[in-house]
């Protein structure tokens, strides 16, 4: 891959035995800005395509603090002990003024990064929520057609990445912290409602009490929401990730809900459901370039959006002078 000529059958080869070069060079190329760079990309993952959709697709979120890359590490761990490949991805659109919290992970995950069945790889930073999501559906398939079986996504923050990452997987997890209420957790009640299971995080030493009283508070609240799914109903569970402790809850219960979803024909009609919508968001993507692309619209953009500010005209009017622009470029 360090040839930019290389051929895409031999980089779909090398992918499929599991060479880390290849998986991350092929990702670095879908995710790159340079047309030549990420057609070849897109070549290589038409490739990969048939090896895809065999790993358990995992969701985890959580505020800041919560732990998230100890949760990560322990649940990555216990994988790996059990036979599993692991490859752990982020969602993270934040700007690099910002910043975000998964380019330490791979320090503060750092015996997970050192293990040969495991694979982390941070997004790419800035960009649009909806651009980085489909770079991360991408990595996804590159890390199936791997041989990865589990892919845990992280989302960085708590806001609309949440929704992001809720359509690409298939189980959705939700980190809290123990002793604090929704409003101090920053987590909205719509992020809870796209849970499959809460994960009380920290259960151990002073907290483990406090822990517990918000695992039955949480399981209280969850009873009085429509479950999402006909055939599941989200779960509460407590773990200590720096003691190891309820890990083992937290598969079996990922593997119940998959054992559900699939007896009923759930997981793949959930999936072929993600993937036509995954095709309408880059048809979205692409065509917001063309339109801000186009030369008959680009020219008058700026002009617009001060007007608007200033009142001189209405946000309909000022988008209605750009759509018929571009519909007679």
């Amino acid at each position: 891959m360090s040839d930019p000529l290389a051929s895409v059958t031999d980089t779909r080869d090398a992918i499929r035995r599991g060479e880390r070069r290849a998986i991350a060079r092929t990702i670095t190329l879908l995710e790159s800005t340079r047309a030549d760079q990420f057609e070849l990309g897109q070549q290589i993952l038409e490739e990969l395509v048939p090896k895809t959709g065999g790993a358990a697709r995992v969701g985890i979120t959580g505020p800041p603090g919560v732990g998230k890359s100890t949760f990560i590490e322990a649940i990555g761990i216990y994988l790996l002990e059990r036979g599993y490949h692991v490859a752990v991805l982020a969602v993270d659109p934040s700007s690099p003024v910002t910043g975000g919290s998964i380019l330490g992970d791979k320090t503060r995950m750092e015996r997970l990064a050192q293990e040969e069945r495991a694979f982390i790889r941070p997004s790419p930073s800035g960009g649009s929520l909806g651009g980085v999501a489909n770079r991360t559906r991408e990595a996804m398939l590159v890390c199936e057609a791997a041989g990865f079986d589990v892919i845990l996504v992280e989302t960085v923050g708590i806001g609309q990445s949440e929704v992001a990452v809720r359509s690409m997987v298939d189980f959705f997890l939700v980190l809290l912290q123990p002793g604090a209420g929704d409003e101090l957790q920053g987590i909205k009640k719509g992020v809870i409602e796209l849970a499959d299971a809460l994960v009380v995080n920290k259960a151990d030493g002073d907290q483990e009490v406090a822990a517990d009283r918000t695992r039955i508070q949480h399981g209280q609240a969850l009873s009085l929401l429509r479950p999402l799914s006909p055939n599941w109903r989200p779960v509460v569970l407590s773990v200590s990730s720096l003691a190891n402790r309820g890990i083992d809850d937290v598969w079996a219960t990922i593997l119940e809900h998959a054992a559900k979803l699939e007896a009923s024909g759930e997981r793949q009609s959930r999936r072929a459901e993600q993937a036509r919508a995954w095709m309408w968001s880059l048809v979205e993507e692409g065509l917001r370039q063309e339109f801000r692309r186009a030369r008959a619209v680009a020219g008058r953009i700026e002009a617009l959006e001060r007007d608007v500010e200033a009142l001189k005209t209405t946000p309909a009017a000022a988008a209605r002078v750009l759509l018929e622009a571009f519909k007679n470029s």
